[in-house]
């Protein structure tokens, strides 16, 4: 999941004036609390089943995929999976159960995709599971069929995003860079590691001996030494990733260091930069670093490297560890149409990203809640997912859900 740096407020307040505003009037918004009677521990996601039924599955990062009532003033809730015995992890602040996939063919085939960690030798896991055959309300919890795993150095920075592109029908699955700081171990520059990386795989055919089939059009197939899989690099700890079906612009949330987050959007092949530069800025702490590794001939990036800057960053002045969402694409709110919806884990601070592809450049930051006391904010946001109708849930760290609607 994410990790929180340590920051100085003073630091923090001398920045604040280079966070970017809005341009046009934000839309009155606010946040009504739903499922208010259910226990909730920890909700990292939410997903629908695409089978027609608009059922909504709660991913908890301590271990349970729990089935959603349809009476948002329910008091209990089935759970579709557990795996609290079946994960493992050494420090739950990022470990756990982590991401939530259905295939597209869900309805025919039955199959949904997880990530979560495990031990002996630490990992983030991709497996692919299947519905009882005698319950669809239940998964077949023997049905696991492992594709893939990430291994992990440390405990912190896993990732573990995980959805199908909207378009291709391929699954992609985002990683950290293997933990600690600085990104000390110089596993996201690494062709060869799937750390700090996006990957993408057919889960529908096989090449060689993989669990899976490693798509023609992957940019890296004929990269020496290269893993296939990989779509994308050079990322830190993402945190909110998704593919608009609309614009087919794939945003992702990368959570900073030790001054900015970022949000980027990712390209087939593209770098990203960590750890040569965090955001648009050089990273301070690479010189040190390799200078330590006793590497000083490799600070600068190589001279053909082309780094990609974010399409917006934000500094401590605004937060501290950046959750990504998705694009709103619902009804209830007009002016939100397009926005990329994000916040800040820390602070709680949300906002609605406008992103103009033609121009290529952020037209906009709508603030949908800036709590008043950042250490008592309204949501701790761990995740922003739509619900059947693309209307927005914000997921609360403390173990609530709350829906996005129109202000007065």
């Amino acid at each position: 999941m994410k990790f929180l740096s340590p920051v100085c407020l003073s630091a923090a307040l001398l920045l604040g004036s280079l966070v970017p505003a809005s341009s046009a009037e934000a839309p009155k918004v606010k946040l009504e609390k739903i499922y208010g009677g259910l226990a909730i521990e920890r909700p990292v996601s939410v997903q629908i089943a695409p089978d027609g039924t608009q059922r909504r599955f709660l991913v908890e990062q301590t271990g349970k995929i729990k089935l959603l009532p349809a009476d948002e003033a329910a008091t209990s809730a089935k759970v579709f999976l557990d795996m609290t015995t079946s994960m493992s992890v050494e420090k739950d602040f990022e470990e756990g159960l982590l991401g939530l996939a259905f295939h597209p063919k869900f309805k025919e085939n039955g199959r949904f995709y997880i990530t979560f960690s495990r031990q002996g030798p630490k990992r983030l896991v991709l497996a692919e599971y299947t519905v009882s055959k005698s319950d669809p309300d239940a998964a077949d919890a023997a049905s696991e069929r492992v594709l893939l795993e990430v291994q992990e150095p440390e405990w912190n920075h896993n990732s573990g995003n995980v959805f199908f592109g909207p378009g291709d029908g391929m699954l992609y699955l985002c990683s950290g860079d293997g933990g600690m700081k600085n990104g000390v171990h110089l596993l996201s520059q690494k062709l060869t590691s799937w750390c700090g990386k996006v990957l993408r795989i057919d889960v529908d055919s096989r090449t060689g001996s993989r669990p899976y089939g490693i798509p023609s059009d992957n940019p890296f197939i004929e990269t020496a030494n290269a893993a296939p899989e990989i779509w994308a690099y050079g990322l830190r700890n993402p945190w909110g990733a998704a593919i608009d079906p609309e614009t087919g612009l794939f945003y992702l949330a990368d959570v900073g260091q030790d001054l900015y987050e970022e949000i980027n959007l990712i390209e087939k092949g593209g770098n990203y930069g960590w750890n040569y530069k965090e955001a648009t800025h050089a990273f301070p702490g690479r010189e040190p670093l390799l200078a330590a590794l006793g590497q000083q001939k490799q600070v600068a990036p190589p001279k053909d490297a082309v780094l990609i800057d974010p399409i917006h960053e934000y500094n401590r002045a605004e937060g501290l560890s950046i959750t990504g969402g998705y694009v709103y694409r619902g009804k209830a709110i007009p002016g939100l149409a397009g926005a990329f919806l994000y916040g800040d884990w820390r602070f709680g601070n949300l906002w609605a990203l406008h992103y103009d592809a033609g121009q290529k450049k952020t037209i906009a930051n709508h603030v949908i809640d800036k709590p008043a006391d950042p250490a008592n904010p309204t949501v701790q946001p761990t995740g922003i997912c739509p619900d059947e109708n693309g209307e927005a849930l914000f997921l609360d760290w403390r173990g609530a859900i709350f829906r996005l609607v129109p202000g007065e």
